[in-house]
Formats: structure tokens, sequence, C-alpha cells
């Protein structure tokens, strides 16, 4: 389940032309979720329509997003879907915060895609 909620929320970032994706494996590591999804946005508005897909294509799926915090602002915003929390940043704010350095005991997970569809 988990699985196809991080290719759920991957899909939903690469649809929105979201950049410089990492998929951070934090089982084990962190009781917050079983992985991070960070990406970057260029604009506020970009950042928010990455958000929104995110939001949506999970709740279509059957996952429950417990929470969304950020959007209004659209500089980091959160997408909390439990599993996967998804880290969608502004890219001047995303090299600021360096999340991969702050959680640097996760593993960098890789999601295969279809690039088909």
């Amino acid at each position: 389940m988990t699985h196809k909620l991080l290719d759920t929320v991957f899909k939903a970032v690469d649809d929105k032309r979201a950049e410089d994706i990492v998929v951070l494996n934090m089982q084990g590591i962190s009781l917050l979720s079983d992985y991070f999804l960070i990406c970057t946005g260029s604009s506020e508005r970009q950042v928010q329509a990455i958000a929104r897909e995110v939001k949506e294509q999970a709740e279509k799926s059957g996952h429950e997003v417990k929470r969304m915090e950020g959007f209004d602002a659209g500089r980091w915003v959160l997408v909390d879907a439990g599993d996967v929390v998804a880290h969608i940043f502004h890219k001047d704010e995303r090299s600021y915060y360096n999340l991969e350095r702050l959680w640097g005991d996760a593993p960098e997970t890789f999601v295969a895609t279809d690039s088909n569809e």
C-alpha cells in the first residue's frame, strides 16, 4: 500500500513538472512517515499546483491526506498523506532548509515510473 501511495505522489509531482525530485526512505529513522518526497517548483503558483495535484491524486487513489500546510504562501508546502509526506519547495527556499542534509541518515530511494503513460 505504501509503495502505491509513493508511486501516486511521485507521478503527481512529475506530472506538474516539479524539479529535483528526491525520495528519502525514512523507515527506521523517523516515526513521522515511511517516505519523504522532496521537490521544487519555480514559482508560488507552481508549488501550489503541485501540492493540489498531490492531494487530488492521493485522495483519488483512496488515501487520506491528513493535512496540508503552507499552501497559501506557496513557499514550502507540506502534504501529509500518512506513509508519504511530500515537501514541495519554492526554488528559493529549498537550499535554505536543505532537508536532504537534515535527514542525511535516510537513504535515497528511486521510484521507477512508466514513461509511456
